[in-house]
């Protein structure tokens, strides 16, 4: 295949090099640019949840999130082991009184966008390592959840026998001469761009990991409201990824003893059997945050696009960002795109 013409993608994780796989599908020699730290997408919990996540004011992140896992559920597994995919269904339940008001508001808020969901007064018949005291909650079918680590594997080895360029970070758009560069990577975005409304957010995963004799791993996400906190179980083949808190500190990335024992509790709150459980990890991540909580993604100049400020939706928007991209590039934007503004 003729090549249409060079892409510079800056950044490597599961956004960089979605669109890096996109484009050389169709036809562009494209070079990856990033360094040796894996970022936000190495620590991150691998929910694909636009249901689970939704929350009233946020009904256009709830549009794109529905239109990426609907990709996530086609084209964009062509390519990739169907073993990155380690959860089918989430179940979304609340702890106190408060928290089922939230799950309600929640509830009944996708209902009215017309995605209701299956409302439960009986979430331990769904899944019976749940307490005891726990019995509201509702399940989102289709939403998936995928091993974070093994995606972004899956993707640069799918990128590297399509032929694209693994290349050294950059720290200045000028150093590429390239016929587009994109912008991907992340909380760094605005020191290539300056003005892009992009912050560091930090946020604590803990991986638990199964022990013989415990209890087994849960079959789906199990998404919990716990006083008032927001707690997610994610499964794994070896155990269970727990996730996360949120606040602002810079770029900060050690694991502090507070959030760490607040997940812990939050955790074995919602599902006393994982205190038996190894605890096997601990890290913290930056997610790239914008003011809307929406991603960033279209096109700056002539020769510069953006895909950056994705936050908690990461791995779900993967799909529809690189197709976004793709249509930028191939001159056919999606309609979806004008959801999103570049400022």
């Amino acid at each position: 295949m003729q090549s249409i013409g060079s892409l510079a993608v800056v950044g490597g994780g599961v956004i960089g090099l979605s669109v890096a796989r996109r484009a050389a599908l169709d036809g562009w020699s494209v070079a990856v640019h990033r360094g040796k730290d894996p970022g936000a997408s190495w620590v991150a919990g691998g929910m694909l949840a636009p249901h689970s996540e939704g929350w009233p004011r946020e009904e256009r992140l709830l549009r794109l999130g529905l239109a990426s896992l609907a990709l996530w559920h086609g084209d964009f597994m062509d390519g990739l082991p169907e073993s990155v995919i380690t959860a089918r269904e989430s179940l979304v339940v609340a702890v106190d009184r408060a928290d089922v008001a939230d799950l309600k508001t929640v509830g009944e808020w996708l209902a009215a966008q017309g995605h209701p969901v299956n409302v439960t007064a009986a979430a331990r018949d769904v899944e019976p390592l749940l307490a005891q005291g726990i019995r509201h909650g509702f399940v989102a079918e289709t939403e998936l959840a995928v091993d974070n680590r093994a995606v972004v594997e899956a993707l640069d080895s799918h990128c590297e026998r399509l032929g694209v360029l693994m290349c050294p970070p950059v720290d200045d758009l000028a150093a590429l001469d390239a016929d587009v560069r994109v912008i991907a990577n992340g909380i760094d975005a605005p020191t290539l761009w300056p003005g892009l409304p992009i912050r560091p957010v930090k946020g604590e995963v803990l991986r638990l990991r199964w022990r013989k004799g415990c209890m087994p791993v849960p079959q789906r996400v199990i998404r919990a409201r716990v006083h008032g906190r927001q707690v997610y179980l994610v499964p794994r083949r070896d155990g269970v990824v727990v996730g996360a808190t949120q606040y602002e500190h810079g770029r900060d990335t050690a694991p502090a003893v507070t959030g760490v024992r607040e997940l812990l509790d939050d955790a074995c709150a919602v599902m006393p059997a994982l205190g038996e459980y190894e605890l096997a990890e601990c890290a913290a991540g930056l997610r790239p945050m914008t003011p809307d909580n929406l991603p960033i993604v279209g096109r700056l100049d002539d020769r510069t696009l953006v895909a950056a400020g994705h936050g908690r939706s990461g791995f779900l928007l993967a799909p529809w960002t690189a197709e976004a991209i793709a249509g930028e590039l191939n001159g056919a934007p999606l309609p979806e795109a004008e959801l999103v503004e570049v400022r």
